[in-house]
């Protein structure tokens, strides 16, 4: 029996990976599903899975992190990270899954665990690469609701909204949740293309149509195609000044 641990703070896209990996390997039992790093690495050093699927990003220790005190467990790193991250996963781990995972994509991990006799990798080569390269810029985000996941190109959203737990994503098609703040977003998106205008906002620099000012002397952004009005604060006003 191959018993497998999956790492994810996402609770919907963990439980979407466990019923699928049940239903494309035969003889697979999922031991734990732990929800932040520390966990993880608990769970590891208890159960001694044959195989940990680790999300990159998590609270406490980071997959990265996690994989590091793996032991013989072989490794599935899951990441949003793309490009130059996503080939050393490749050279480094038994193999990586980039979010969203398709069947046809998961099935190819299980046949490549299931031949997979290798020892594993050198994983602080990995983190020393990693630290010596910036990941690149979001190109999507997912949002949960209730059973359902919906992945969201980042060049479609308009602008960014800090609530109180979480973070809301307005497109044009309507509003939207995740649970990634507006700090780490900032960390996150191409700077090219997005700006914070305020405390709690982040805008797309493509949907803004104009800056004008109200009778009260306030900076307002009017989006193309949207009735929102964003109001810009003095301290972020000055990458708007030429408009």
């Amino acid at each position: 029996m191959n018993t497998v641990l999956i790492a994810d703070d996402e609770p919907l896209l963990a439980k979407d990976l466990a019923r699928r990996l049940k239903r494309s390997w035969s003889d697979v039992e999922i031991v734990a599903v732990a929800d932040n790093g520390l966990q993880a690495v608990a769970d590891l050093e208890r159960l001694r899975p044959s195989c940990a699927f680790l999300d990159i990003r998590m609270p406490g220790l980071s997959g990265l992190e996690v994989a590091a005190a793996a032991g013989s467990t072989r490794i599935v790193f899951v990441t949003a990270y793309e490009e130059h991250a996503v080939a050393a996963f490749e050279a480094s781990a038994v193999d990586y899954l980039v979010k969203p995972v398709s069947d046809a994509r998961l099935a190819q991990c299980v046949l490549k665990l299931q031949q997979s006799t290798a020892i594993r990798p050198d994983l602080i080569a990995l983190l020393r690469t990693l630290e010596e390269r910036k990941p690149s810029h979001l190109s999507w985000v997912h949002t949960g609701v209730g059973n359902t996941t919906r992945v969201l190109a980042v060049a479609e959203i308009l602008y960014f909204q800090a609530a109180d737990k979480y973070t809301e994503v307005i497109t044009a098609d309507g509003r939207h949740v995740i649970r990634t703040s507006l700090k780490d977003l900032l960390q996150r998106l191409d700077p090219e293309q997005f700006a914070q205008i305020h405390r709690g906002t982040i805008v797309n620099l493509r949907s803004v149509d104009k800056l004008e000012r109200d009778v009260l002397g306030r900076s307002v952004i009017y989006l193309k195609n949207h009735a929102d009005a964003l109001p810009v604060s003095r301290a972020y006003l000055t990458r708007f000044r030429q408009m």
